[in-house]
């Protein structure tokens, strides 16, 4: 019997169809308060079981307000933040501009299609960092306070449930550091694989 796919991964679509083009970071970027947007970087240092090095959000319990204020201390799933550049793209064609590290992402990337990548993949990045995917943003309404009518892009209802395209969470399972123009190597996790979802605290912990 064929197993059923999440609305996630059915919406999916390669971002690189014909694989001509190495999976690559765009952009990086950091902040060491919590802001909705992040500034770029020349390159950025990631830390095993910690995040990126002077950005609000790394830390080994998780470091999301809202998260802290509803579920207290939890384990940080959401270290680094990426976004594929081709949603910058989609959202273009309805009158936004969106810039690399506008959404808050820490890495912007090019020819990979991260939503359609299951729970626990691995992404080796550049010469040494190892990133291992938690699971996917949720957007929230900060993102319609950016741009009005953005926020309907970014998380979509369909028939079969919610659509999230705001990029994914990952931990850092080996540090080192990332800059523009490094390629970017996937290893997925053992089969049977799960989709990447929107992981609430206390849903993870029952």
């Amino acid at each position: 019997m064929q197993q059923k796919r999440s609305p996630q991964t059915a919406a999916a679509r390669p971002s690189n169809p014909e694989m001509d083009q190495p999976s690559q970071v765009v952009g990086v970027h950091s902040g060491k308060k919590h802001r909705f947007s992040k500034t770029p970087k020349d390159a950025i240092n990631l830390i095993e079981n910690f995040g990126v090095e002077g950005d609000a959000h790394a830390g080994a319990d998780d470091q999301h307000l809202f998260h802290i204020r509803r579920y207290g201390q939890q384990p940080n799933l959401r270290q680094v933040h990426l976004i594929a550049t081709e949603f910058f793209d989609e959202v273009s064609e309805y009158g936004h501009s969106v810039r690399p590290g506008d959404l808050g992402e820490n890495i912007a990337t090019r020819n990979i299609d991260l939503l359609g990548l299951p729970t626990g993949t691995r992404l080796r990045i550049g010469a040494e960092a190892i990133i291992e995917l938690t699971g996917l943003r949720n957007p929230c309404h900060q993102i319609e306070n950016f741009q009005p009518g953005l926020l309907k892009h970014c998380k979509i209802a369909t028939p079969t449930g919610v659509v999230r395209k705001a990029g994914v969470m990952s931990i850092v399972l080996r540090g080192g550091t990332v800059k523009p123009g490094d390629t970017i190597e996937v290893a997925l996790p053992p089969t049977p694989h799960k989709p990447l979802v929107y992981r609430v605290p206390d849903a993870d912990d029952s």
